[in-house]
């Protein structure tokens, strides 16, 4: 063995000292954390359910409608 390869031998190190390690890895880790952290604010923060009710006047008729024709679905 020569001097060059002890010298690579004994210059690598545990796999958690490399920092190219923690770039690659470091990654995926925060945006699983943060998925995580989301799915706990919608499950803990609902967005809040309206009831559909219908027009008090005929002003509003027109937007009633074009609200329920948007709402159907397509044949």
């Amino acid at each position: 063995m020569s001097a060059a390869d002890k010298t690579k031998q004994a210059s690598s190190g545990p796999w958690w000292r490399v920092g190219m390690m923690w770039m690659v890895i470091g990654g995926p880790l925060i945006v699983v954390v943060a998925s995580f952290a989301t799915l706990t604010l919608a499950i803990l923060n609902p967005d809040p359910v309206y009831k559909l009710e219908a027009p008090r006047s005929a002003a509003e008729m027109p937007a009633v409608q074009g609200r329920n024709h948007a709402a159907t679905p397509k044949p």
